[in-house]
C-alpha cells in the first residue's frame, strides 16, 4: 500500500485515513456518521478543570517533542492495535515534513501519555491518544483545543465517536455533512507549530 506523504495527504483531504486490520493489512476507511469535536462547544469536566489549576501543573506539556514515542505509546495501549510499523514509519516521514503533530503530557522526565494527529489547512485530524497516568491524556486533549482555537483553526476530526469524547462534547454528522466543513475548511491556511 502507497503510504507516501503525498498519498496520505490526498486521502486524508478526501475524507479518508489509514488503518492496519488485525490481519496485518492496512486499508483506507471513512465513516460514516463522522466524529467531529466543535472547537467552540468543547467540554471540560469540572474534575479535569480542577485539576488543570493544580499549581504547579501535574503535567509539562511539550508539542512535538517526541513524536514518534507517542505514536509507539497508542500502539502499546491498544494492544491489537491498528498501529502497524509501516504507520509509524509512514507518520514520522509526516511529522518531519510539519503535517503530524504530537501533544504530550509529561511528569517527571517521562512521557506520561499524548495524542497525534495531522494538520492540513484549517483541520486536524486526530488519530490517537493514549495515558500511562491518569488524565495525561485528557490533559493533553485540552491543550490541543487551546492551541486549535488560539491558531483559528476550524475543523476537530476524531473520526469516530467514543464514549470518551463524548464527555468533552464530541458529536457524530452525516458524512455528507462532514465533507463539506472539511473542503471549506482545507481553504484555510493554519500553522500548527
Amino acid at each position: 500500500m502507497d503510504l507516501s506523504p503525498k498519498m496520505l495527504l490526498s486521502a486524508y483531504t478526501q475524507g479518508a485515513f489509514p488503518m492496519t486490520d488485525r490481519d496485518g493489512h492496512t486499508r483506507w476507511y471513512t465513516a460514516d456518521p463522522r466524529g467531529v469535536v466543535p472547537l467552540d462547544q468543547f467540554h471540560i469536566p469540572s474534575t479535569l478543570r480542577q485539576l488543570l489549576k493544580k499549581s504547579p501543573p501535574v503535567y509539562e506539556i511539550r508539542f512535538n517533542h517526541d513524536f514518534e514515542a507517542v505514536m509507539r505509546g497508542c500502539m502499546e495501549q491498544r494492544g491489537d492495535s491498528w498501529i502497524s510499523e509501516e504507520l509509524i514509519r509512514a507518520y514520522v516521514r509526516l511529522h518531519h515534513l510539519g503535517f503530524a503533530h504530537s501533544v504530550e503530557a509529561w511528569k517527571e522526565g517521562e512521557l506520561a501519555g499524548g495524542l497525534y494527529g495531522v494538520s492540513i489547512g484549517a483541520v486536524f485530524f486526530g488519530e490517537s491518544m493514549f495515558h500511562r497516568r491518569d488524565n495525561a491524556s485528557k490533559v493533553a486533549l485540552v491543550h490541543l483545543v487551546q492551541r486549535l482555537r488560539e491558531r483559528e483553526f476550524e475543523l476537530l476530526d476524531s473520526q469516530a465517536t467514543t464514549q470518551h469524547l463524548r464527555r468533552f462534547g464530541c458529536i457524530d454528522i452525516p458524512a455528507e455533512d462532514y465533507m463539506k466543513r472539511l473542503e471549506a475548511a482545507l481553504r484555510k491556511e493554519c500553522v500548527f507549530e
